[in-house]
């Protein structure tokens, strides 16, 4: 009997900001166009992809929640900005021949399947490319936390967090000149330190189950695919 080869299964985070154009809001047809050509790219490599997007373009449940909008609702409306991302990933992966599936944690059955996660991997072993939105479903998590949790669902290997900086660093690099950057870190020196790569609750899951982050710059051309690959860019965070 053949053995099945043993195909890497990535989860790939990226923001929705990643998605607009520069310092605007909304989509940016080039900014679709070039996430799409480097996960094309990655694919070409053999991998299992599995993406989840945030919803920043459009809108932040915490940017909006206040005295009018009750938080839970500005959440709730969050999500539904990741949605309307990740329809607009699936579209663009398509039109480049890229067999996609949008799985969603809420309810929206005319436009995305719900997210079960032996349908997810299933659709994974096919080849396809699976986009996790709506967050994790509930209130009060993001997108982070979405993605370190569909990353354990499914068995990853290894979850990715797309930024717009080299990686992890000792401080924000873009105001203090002698922040130090990290190619390795541990789960524990990021928490003691408090470092704001991703939030606490998606590196404390990770942690646990002992699955690796690899933060990098998502904006520089052949960098996703370059981390797709397994390539040692930006920064590895582990136990």
């Amino acid at each position: 009997m053949a053995t099945r080869r043993v195909i890497p299964r990535v989860l790939l985070k990226i923001s929705g900001e990643a998605l607009a154009p520069a310092g605007e809001k909304g989509l940016g047809r080039d900014q679709l166009a070039f996430v799409t050509s480097e996960v094309t790219e990655a694919l070409g490599a053999g991998v299992e992809l599995a993406m989840v997007v945030g919803g920043g373009n459009f809108l932040r449940g915490r940017d909006v929640s206040g005295e009018s909008v009750h938080r839970v609702t500005a959440d709730h409306m969050g999500m539904l900005a990741t949605i309307i991302n990740g329809l607009a990933l699936q579209g663009s992966l398509e039109t480049a021949g890229v067999e996609t599936r949008v799985l969603s944690a809420i309810q929206v059955a005319d436009v995305a399947e719900p997210f079960i996660v032996r349908r997810a991997t299933r659709h994974l072993e096919k080849g396809r490319v699976v986009i996790f939105v709506g967050g994790t479903g509930n209130p009060f998590f993001s997108t982070d936390s979405a993605a370190a949790l569909r990353a354990n669902e499914i068995g990853a290997g290894l979850l990715l967090k797309g930024t717009n900086v080299r990686g992890v660093y000792s401080a924000d690099p873009r105001v203090d000149s002698n922040a130090e950057f990290f190619e390795t870190i541990t789960f524990d020196e990021v928490l003691s330190r408090k470092l704001a790569v991703m939030d606490s609750a998606a590196f404390a899951l990770c942690r646990e189950n002992n699955l690796p982050i690899r933060v990098f710059h998502m904006n520089e051309p052949g960098n996703i695919a370059s981390a797709l690959k397994g390539d040692q860019i930006g920064t590895l965070v582990s136990n």
